[in-house]
């Protein structure tokens, strides 16, 4: 298709080799199609500047300022010098700084009053932001041939500023587009002509020619919306479409069945259900009971009572004569999993076994450390139709795990398993297994019908009666000291009361190269320049803090650690002494984020909480208040006060509504998640779409897609559609949609 090919260009035959080589390489945009889908992030208006109040620590932005001053400085016995220059826009201020060699240029261009673009990476230094040896470009140039130049690369009023990285300032990006911007003429059309007219939206290659060089911001406006809708739409339709090929596929209905497993269990429950774990167990066992797989993604917050549901669901499906999986994504889980499970189930998870209950079924434990011979009996369990439960790794994927008759996958935390494994996992069953899929990451509404579109959602919204509320506070330990020493105070108190404390770090500490980070030949290099104090420190790491602690604030009491490095044995060893109370204070890293429930645990401390991310201390805070005391979590950050990290954190602190701060992450993450910044190596497809605002047409875009897709679901009467599907849909991109 002739159209097709002027997109698919690679962008080293029209910019040469250097500048393609870097888009690549930091962008990730190869093609001409890429480069004109790389949209400006915002528009400056010329001779108007932007607010320097509230740059994004440690990111590369671009700004529009005036020169306040410049001045040279001397340092190192007047050996080194480096220049000064402020800048202004009305709003606040920013400095700039060069070193050595490089501040000749600016200092005999950077004159006050002079106005220009720069482009740098925000660092903090003496409590002040600023950019060090920043690019920049005069916009008011003596020159006049210079300032024309300047002028006609950003001709009309409105500056596009792009998504940049170090190695390509915005305005080089600028010029790329435009000698790319001639190609925008045949981009192909994926609307149905009778849609694009119907809501009225502009033609797509003049789309990107407003949002690329737009005269006014009506342009703007009009070309972002028939973007957003293109991405919504086009994702939508795939996600249709899978969801249709579901429907397709043959399963063996899993119908409830009366006096068996499911109400002995039921039985011998020490509570009642709550109102949200019955009404999603109902809309479970309707799916199981239909011949088509069940696709159903079940969020919750942390402690919602997931697992409880998950639960009778497989002892639903053991009932009904087949075998359940369930898949968790570490071992620490999947133990944790298979002890909290044989607990809850008592005698009945000892069915064909001495003193085990005549309606009851095994329940065997697959991970890839078990020793040989437990392995082998696990297996054949498997193979024979004895164990009715299963719970494992990834381990349960491999090819010489065989099913008497598996019939439903449950598959905890979603987000670290992607199609491949789920494909694998389902090919086990004579038919395609039944599928639920647990997240105890709230995902706002919008995110689960992009992210988790082919997969219908079930909430469960309230926490089972006795949890207890969690008071969580930040503590600025560069600021206030006595803070730190005071929470370390806490969380004596809470042992001396009888409780348990976590303290979470962000790293290890035991590898070669952190090592050199803090004391050899990288730290050295780093000592000559104290000026570019732009480097933070390594984060902090379990093994140091714990030995901190042994030595110091909590000597005394017993001190454990867990890592990821560990032997499984000591893992298990050390959760095991943890929940029978033999340890005080664990000193961890993330592997207790997901799954691991101590009630007796009351306190936590999370030590370079800024480090992490919103849903990840979230998730981290859920792992205290879970019996009938009170749940205290300390926020530990060095972060400046006034920096985005900070403001995180005191919105984690401020509330435990796990939806709201989800939503909050999102706004939060926008520039570099939802627009498709290179995010955890995989882009995104949605560069325009912003998932928080545009419900309305994130809704809009599945209902239209739905229906196209029930009319035609090869899209035979669509062939631009199913072209510009193709090119989404590569391999990257499907990766992205299923691991979300």
């Amino acid at each position: 298709m002739e159209g097709v090919s002027s997109l698919d260009e690679p962008l080293k035959k029209l910019l040469g080799g250097a500048t393609a080589k870097v888009m690549a390489e930091h962008l990730d945009l190869h093609t001409v199609g890429d480069l004109l889908h790389h949209y400006p992030r915002r528009y400056e208006e010329r001779g108007k500047l932007t607010a320097l109040t509230d740059l994004p620590l440690d990111e590369h932005v671009t700004v529009v300022a005036q020169v306040a001053d410049a001045r040279i400085l001397m340092f190192n016995n007047g050996r080194g010098k480096r220049l000064e220059v402020t800048l202004t826009d009305g709003s606040g201020r920013l400095q700039l700084v060069f070193f050595g060699h490089g501040v000749h240029k600016p200092h005999k261009e950077l004159l006050p009053g002079r106005q220009a673009m720069f482009a740098g990476k925000v660092s903090v230094f003496n409590r002040k932001m600023q950019l060090a040896h920043p690019t920049y470009q005069l916009l008011d140039a003596s020159d006049a041939d210079e300032a024309s130049e300047a002028v006609d690369a950003f001709a009309g009023r409105l500056l596009p500023i792009y998504p940049a990285c170090k190695q390509l300032d915005s305005w080089r990006i600028a010029k790329a587009v435009d000698a790319v911007l001639p190609s925008a003429r045949d981009a192909v059309d994926p609307l149905p002509a009778s849609l694009r007219e119907g809501r009225g939206f502009t033609p797509l290659p003049e789309a990107l020619l407003k949002v690329h060089r737009p005269q006014t911001r009506a342009d703007i406006e009009d070309a972002k919306a028939r973007l957003k809708w293109d991405e919504a739409f086009v994702l939508q339709v795939a996600l249709a479409r899978r969801r249709y090929a579901d429907t397709q596929l043959p399963a063996a209905a899993r119908r409830r069945v009366a006096d068996g497993l499911l109400d002995a269990f039921d039985a011998k429950l020490p509570f009642t259900l709550t109102e949200g774990q019955e009404k999603v167990s109902k809309e479970i066992f309707d799916d199981l009971a239909t011949e088509h797989p069940m696709h159903r993604l079940l969020q919750g917050e942390v402690g919602s009572g997931k697992t409880m549901v998950a639960l009778r669901a497989m002892l639903a499906v053991v009932d009904a004569g087949g075998q359940a999986a369930m898949l968790a994504p570490t071992e620490v889980l999947a133990q944790q999993h298979h002890r909290s499970i044989t607990e809850m189930m008592g005698e009945l998870a000892e069915g064909g076994m001495l003193g085990g209950s005549d309606r009851g079924t095994k329940v065997v434990l697959l991970t890839g450390s078990m020793g040989a011979a437990a392995r082998r009996q696990a297996l054949l369990d498997l193979v024979t139709g004895e164990a009715g439960i299963v719970i494992g790794t990834h381990a349960l994927i491999e090819d010489k795990v065989r099913f008497h008759d598996l019939g439903l996958v449950v598959v905890d935390e979603q987000h670290r398993f992607g199609v491949e494994q789920r494909d694998a996992l389902r090919s086990k069953g004579k038919q395609p297994p039944h599928l639920l899929v647990m997240t105890a990451t709230p995902i706002p509404r919008t995110v689960a019908m992009t992210v988790f579109g082919d997969l219908e959602t079930s909430v469960l919204d309230q926490l089972p009666a006795g949890r207890s509320p969690i008071a969580s506070h930040v503590v600025p330990a560069k600021d206030k000291p006595h803070f730190l020493a005071r929470a370390w105070e806490r969380v004596a108190e809470e042992v001396e009361n009888g409780h348990q404390a976590y303290v979470v770090c962000p790293r290890i500490g035991d590898d070669a190269e952190e090592a050199e980070g803090r004391g050899g030949k990288k730290a050295k290099a780093k000592k000559a320049a104290p000026e570019e104090d732009g480097e933070k420190r390594p984060p902090l790491a379990v093994l140091e803090i714990a030995d901190q602690l042994r030595g110091g604030a909590l000597s005394g009491l017993s001190v454990e650690v867990l890592h990821g490095r560990m032997h499984p044995d000591e893992k298990d060893d050390v959760m095991r002494r943890f929940a029978a109370g033999d340890v005080d204070v664990l000193v961890a890293t993330t592997v207790i984020e997901v799954g691991v429930n101590v009630p007796n645990a009351t306190a936590m401390v999370i030590m370079d909480a800024d480090r992490f991310g919103v849903s990840q201390l979230h998730q981290l805070r859920g792992r205290v208040g879970r019996g009938s005391a009170p749940g205290l979590c300390l926020l530990v950050s060095e972060a400046h006060e006034a920096s985005p990290a900070r403001a995180r954190l005191s919105a984690v602190a401020a509330t435990l509504d796990g939806f709201e701060l989800s939503r909050i992450d999102l706004e939060q993450r926008r520039e570099g998640d939802v627009l498709g910044q290179a995010q955890s190596g995989v882009r995104s497809s949605l560069r325009m779409l912003t998932v928080i605002d545009d419900e309305e047409v994130i809704a809009a875009a599945r209902e239209e897609a739905v229906a196209i897709v029930a009319a035609d679901p090869e899209l035979e009467r669509l062939l631009e559609l199913r072209t510009v599907l193709a090119a989404l849909l590569d391999k990257e991109r499907e990766e992205y949609l299923d691991k979300g």
